[in-house]
């Protein structure tokens, strides 16, 4: 009898102490979004910016990443309306042995990811199968080997994989893959560089 009123004694008094603590919610006590960023100190000039989401981040957040079929499509012609921006070159299958190193590397965009001069990758085995040989990677996504063997190599099929690695809520509202492009993770002519690591017979995609 003893040991159960110490307990229910120790509970009044967790309880009372988490109402006196919101009761000062507000009075001198920051915000979370001001707990969360007060949190990030010596980051890289803009890195701020990261923690104001947009209106497509703000709709999937309510939506919790399920959206209804209205604001799915809403979402996806939002996306579709911005501006994808293609290489200077005109081509967008590129050198697909680049695109397998941007592939694997996962830099850029994390809390330490702090050196502007070091390259950022795609980290794109963190979710997708790539080639047969790879041991290890995510299932997030669904697998990409042979993507250009199954679906060819025509101009339709190089835009399609260009815009989606730039701006995928383009296509899947509130879908788990990164902006890669939009968001300026990797450059135009890195994208390319992965679409030809998906499309050219030679990339080990394909073999």
């Amino acid at each position: 009898m003893k040991t159960t009123t110490i307990l229910l004694s120790a509970g009044a008094v967790i309880v009372l102490g988490a109402c006196a603590a919101g009761s000062q919610m507000g009075a001198g006590f920051p915000s979370a979004d001001q707990a969360v960023a007060s949190s990030f100190q010596n980051m890289q000039p803009g890195w701020d910016k990261r923690l104001v989401q947009d209106d497509t981040q703000k709709a999937c957040s309510v939506a919790r990443e399920k959206p209804s079929k209205a604001e799915a499509e809403r979402i996806e012609k939002m996306n579709q309306a911005m501006k994808v921006v293609y290489p200077a070159s005109g081509k967008l299958v590129g050198d697909w042995k680049k695109g397998e190193a941007i592939a694997q590397n996962g830099y850029g965009l994390r809390v330490g990811d702090n050196d502007p001069k070091r390259q950022t990758g795609g980290n794109c085995y963190a979710c997708h199968q790539i080639q047969m040989k790879e041991l290890s990677y995510g299932t997030l996504g669904p697998s990409l080997h042979h993507f250009g063997k199954l679906r060819g190599n025509t101009p339709a099929i190089q835009k399609y994989a260009y815009d989606k690695i730039y701006n995928a809520q383009a296509f899947t509202a509130c879908t788990n893959m990164p902006r890669f492009g939009h968001n300026g993770v990797l450059s135009p002519d890195q994208i390319a560089d992965l679409v030809g690591l998906l499309m050219d017979p030679d990339s080990p995609v394909n073999q």
